[in-house]
């Protein structure tokens, strides 16, 4: 199975996961910290996904500091956001086969393991 991992490499959650799923060597591993996400993985992601809002991070440091809560928010306004800065994606994102995984539930950690090692 072919497939990628967005991450951060200074998250300390990101790294616990990526331990606890011990991705094979035909899955790239891209620190979107030192390799931004370009237009065409991210549409690639919405693709997947099915919106840009379910790949955007509520949970940014940004999100709150700009007060981005208190606006209505469109899924071009989403895709702006993620491409403009790293923190605004919901991390990590495996894409492993046609599959998408967002986030680090327990739910959704567990179903990309067994995704992975099945």
């Amino acid at each position: 199975m072919k497939g990628t991992i967005y991450y951060l490499s200074s998250c300390d959650t990101c790294k616990r996961i990526l331990k606890e799923l011990a991705p094979p060597e035909d899955i790239t591993l891209v620190d979107i910290k030192l390799d931004p996400l370009t237009e065409k993985q991210l549409d690639h992601l919405r693709w997947l996904a099915g919106s840009y809002e379910v790949l955007f991070s509520k949970r940014a440091l940004l999100y709150k500091e700009r007060k981005l809560k208190e606006k209505t928010l469109t899924e071009e306004n989403f895709r702006s956001l993620l491409l403009e800065h790293y923190t605004f994606l919901k991390r990590p994102v495996m894409v492993l086969g046609n599959d998408i995984f967002i986030g680090n539930t327990k739910n959704v950690v567990a179903a990309a393991k067994e995704s992975l090692h099945s």
